[in-house]
């Protein structure tokens, strides 16, 4: 909705109660009716109030009702046991949406609100993580897209966002593939570096077979894993040949990623390293903190002996996580703990940086250093809150870490250390088909197919990519054949990442989700292309008006809204109304996506005003409409709708073709 409105009722909700009463007002909830005809908005506030006033709810209600004026609302009542419900003033919200597209906001106290709202200090956002051991897939796919789009809608409302990308650089994974090219293939980091040169971008598929096969290396060869431990080692150590073999392999394959990425538009704004996190003894700090505040302990019997031990509440009763093992290296969820320290700015401690490439547009995207860095650098770091993007399988391992932060007796930073988690992605049968995995009977009658990267038995995201152009673009000949090759190879690609981002969002983070090409490939039903549809068509109404000199400029729709046509038609039209208030509700909705952390909500919201679209599309003449200032008024309600339909798809990564 409008902010303006909502600020509105807000404030004079709140001074109201207190002139009458002398009481402060407990929180202002609004929320959205279930019909237009009870109104726009209600508040069940006078229900919390009935204690401290000792009044029936309703009498309160009543009595606040008579009282409030609120510009931009037309109406106030009370219904059942003391609910109020607002009727906005429909005129006041077509003027706003009018004053908007010529990007102005009418509302400066509206704007005050919203700057009050944010609270100070920048927001961290780390996503994405792929160990940098092979190419990403699908479910890497997934945590982009969420990540990605909740920075998005961070920045639309108002917060400062750093938006990171670890990469582990001296794991197990990096470490099996080490043991692959040593142990497996013979190389030496000479013959590792000529075969990333002559990879043509694609080392990262040549790893992706060397780690599954390595991964059967162990089994037939090092059951006990000695080979692994003996890598992982000398990578932590440094200064030896496999760990400059382990830095070659592992930056080689980040490039890779960074250029997957780029094709779905998810960017960084720096790349964390791990092996700096252990070079400038980020690690060793943490650690000594950790033990003169005693949330740690030494284990010299049983299972744990000679590893160094956190004890950490879970529901079902305390656990024992080891944070050093018993040979001196530490495991993933000790460094990420020295790592969350430094995001939060209480390490005392920074990398040196130094610019890792550039993006299309020249923005670089930074990446740590343990050595020597670029003096002109951004602030990296420091922020007042964190929110880390994994999937929910690393729940225990994320609570683990917020728990390295309590310990030390950061309880406000460990609150704001959140676990934004996300269930994973399979394959419908048909897609895993499609992409050339070989099933049986059984596995063709099941909802999905899991996939499995350890055993090379997976969906590259570059081949899915490939896979989701070649079939947009299919789709776009065919209905646009006079378009040339190079027009339909560029809407091909916008279509087809909008079907795949808008498939990663629209289901609820909890749930597992099966991939499916031509579900999410479809015009209709609720995907990517549908909504994509809907705003082209109304850019094709506001097209066609201006080349029959029909349309408007923003000097005329000033002086439509002047002369308050808007608001004229919208009084008895209540199915425009819909739409227009619909529209109106993207701040809101935005907010909501970014408070609950659920993308899934915005997505919702969009496909619900395409769907509103499509029937004032099918339903209402525009341009053939006679009555001028009627024709002005519906194509400033297209302008609106199709303004928000783009600044929502944006928001979820999603671009608007020219045409389809």
């Amino acid at each position: 909705m409008p902010r303006g409105v909502q600020s509105r009722i807000v404030r004079a909700v709140r001074s109201t109660v207190e002139t009458l009463w002398g009481v402060d007002a407990p929180d202002v909830i609004l929320n959205q009716t279930p019909r237009l005809e009870l109104g726009e908005l209600a508040t069940p506030m006078c229900l919390g109030l009935a204690k401290t006033l000792r009044k029936p709810p309703r009498a309160i209600a009543e009595e606040l009702a008579a009282a409030l004026e609120i510009d931009g609302v037309r109406g106030i009542e009370v219904a059942g046991p003391g609910y109020i419900n607002f009727h906005l003033d429909r005129g006041f919200v077509m003027e706003t949406a009018i004053a908007r597209l010529g990007g102005n906001d009418p509302d400066d106290a509206a704007k005050a609100d919203a700057e009050a709202e944010v609270t100070g200090g920048k927001v961290i956002v780390e996503h994405t993580n792929i160990n940098p051991n092979k190419a990403a897939h699908i479910g890497h796919l997934r945590n982009a897209a969420i990540g990605d789009s909740f920075v998005r809608v961070l920045r639309f409302t108002g917060r400062d966002v750093e938006v990171q990308n670890y990469i582990d650089n001296t794991g197990v994974q990096v470490a099996d593939v080490i043991v692959g090219f040593l142990h497996l293939e013979q190389r030496t980091l000479a013959e590792v570096r000529e075969l990333i040169r002559d990879s043509n971008g694609k080392f990262d598929y040549y790893c992706w077979d060397l780690y599954a096969r390595a991964s059967a290396f162990y089994q037939e060869r090092d059951p006990d894993f000695a080979l692994r431990a003996e890598t992982l080692r000398a990578i932590e150590d440094g200064g030896n040949e496999t760990a400059e073999m382990a830095e070659a392999v592992a930056m080689a394959i980040v490039a890779c990623h960074l250029r997957t990425m780029d094709r779905i538009g998810v960017r960084y704004d720096v790349l964390p390293r791990e092996s700096d996190i252990l070079q400038l003894r980020f690690w060793d700090r943490a650690f000594t903190l950790l033990k003169e505040r005693e949330a740690i302990f030494f284990e010299d019997r049983g299972p744990n002996a000679g590893c160094w031990v956190m004890r950490v509440r879970t529901g079902s009763g305390d656990e024992d996580k080891i944070i050093v093992r018993s040979n001196g290296t530490v495991t993933y969820v000790g460094k990420d703990i020295a790592y969350q320290l430094w995001k939060l700015g209480l390490l005392e401690r920074d990398f040196h940086y130094r610019v890792f490439d550039r993006y299309a547009d020249g923005r670089p995207v930074w990446v740590t250093d343990s050595v020597d860095g670029e003096a002109e650098r951004p602030g990296f770091g420091n922020g007042r809150s964190v929110y880390n993007v994994i999937d929910v399988r690393q729940s225990y391992l994320q609570t683990v870490v917020q728990e390295g932060v309590r310990v030390l007796g950061y309880e406000r930073e460990a609150e704001r250390s959140v676990h934004f988690s996300y269930e994973m992605v399979a394959l419908t049968p048909a897609c895993a088909e499609q992409l050339g995995i070989v099933l049986d009977a059984e596995d063709r009658a099941r909802p999905w197919i899991e996939v499995s990267g350890r055993k090379g038995q997976g969906v590259k995201a570059d081949d899915l990519l490939d896979a989701l152009e070649d079939k947009a673009r299919a789709e776009v000949r065919v209905r646009n054949p006079d378009f040339t090759e190079a027009e339909q190879s560029d809407i091909a690609r916008q279509v087809a990442v909008g079907a795949l981002r808008y498939f990663l969002l629209r289901f609820t983070r909890t749930a597992v989700i099966a991939f499916d090409f031509d579900e999410a490939l479809s015009f209709d039903g609720e995907t990517g292309p549908y909504i994509q549809y809907a705003a082209v068509r109304a850019n094709n109404i506001l097209r066609k008006a201006r080349q029959e000199g029909r349309g408007l400029d923003a000097d005329r729709t000033a002086a439509f809204a002047a002369a308050g046509a808007p608001g004229e038609l919208l009084a008895g039209d209540d199915e425009l109304w819909d739409l227009v208030y619909a529209a109106s509700r993207l701040d809101e909705v935005a907010r909501q996506a970014a408070d609950a952390l659920e993308p899934a909500t915005l997505a919702k919201f969009t496909f619900q005003l395409a769907q509103k679209f499509s029937l004032f599309y099918h339903r209402y003449r525009v341009i053939s409409e006679d009555d001028e200032r009627r024709r002005a008024c519906l194509l400033v309600v297209v302008e609106f709708v199709r303004d928000t339909l783009v600044r929502a798809l944006d928001l979820m990564g999603i671009a608007v073709p020219e045409r389809m």
